[in-house]
């Protein structure tokens, strides 16, 4: 859909042979490598950057530590507007992307890819708002689970999906893995508290899916498309 630019990468990958290769010899090996790295580094600070290996050792799996694989490079935005350009910058040269909460799922939708960009959500952990009276919140997806729960507590309100890693894993990864925890029986898991979202498309382009309607019922449910697809279709920013 879109663009080639998302890769959907086989999990079962032997990735020892990569290990060897370091960034600068993917850069030279590759054009396209090398336009989106001058691309990336006029978009980003320089922090914000990363191609040593030492700081691409973190990211080079998720939670399902049996397989790594460092990635290319990774980026940390700040805002939806700099993944956009990102992610057009990325398609444009058929780089893959990998979208990154904070890695803590087991189902390897972080893992990263030895020749794409991994996109690392972290820095935007804003809680942009807390609509108590209709119990609604909207957020960035690097917020931690359980911080939302602690912001809403002053108003004595909790956000019921709950999983094992709730004091560490990020809202965005919860929707893209769907995830669950000891509540879902009772409670439902993560589709069930989603009223809509903000995501960029594998062309770059900003959509917006659902509204804080409860009663929303007209047309293709988009965002739960969204809700469990690993990254494969679009990156969560709200």
């Amino acid at each position: 859909m879109l663009s080639t630019a998302w890769l959907l990468h086989n999990i079962g990958m032997n990735s020892s042979s990569h290990l060897s290769a370091s960034s600068d010899d993917l850069i030279q090996q590759s054009p396209a490598h090398r336009a989106v790295l001058n691309r990336l580094q006029a978009l980003l600070p320089a922090e914000s950057v990363i191609t040593d290996a030492a700081g691409l050792r973190p990211y080079e799996t998720d939670g399902l530590t049996a397989i790594r694989e460092l990635p290319w490079v990774v980026v940390l935005p700040e805002t939806e507007a700099q993944v956009a350009d990102i992610v057009r910058c990325c398609a444009e040269h058929s780089v893959p992307i990998i979208p990154r909460g904070a890695g803590t799922g087991l189902s390897g939708g972080a893992r990263p890819h030895q020749e794409g960009v991994v996109l690392g959500l972290s820095k935007m952990s804003a809680i942009l708002d807390i609509d108590p009276q209709n119990r609604i919140a909207k957020v960035q997806p690097g917020v931690r689970n359980l911080a939302i729960t602690q912001a809403a507590q002053t108003y004595g309100l909790y956000y019921a999906p709950d999983p094992s890693s709730q004091i560490a894993c990020s809202i965005g990864g919860n929707v893209a893995e769907n995830s669950g925890g000891l509540r879902g029986l009772k409670y439902g898991v993560t589709r069930n508290y989603v009223m809509g979202l903000e995501v960029v498309l594998p062309d770059g382009s900003i959509c917006y899916l659902g509204n804080k309607c409860v009663k929303d019922v007209a047309g293709y449910s988009l965002k739960d498309l969204f809700i469990g697809s690993e990254g494969t279709l679009g990156i969560i920013t709200k």
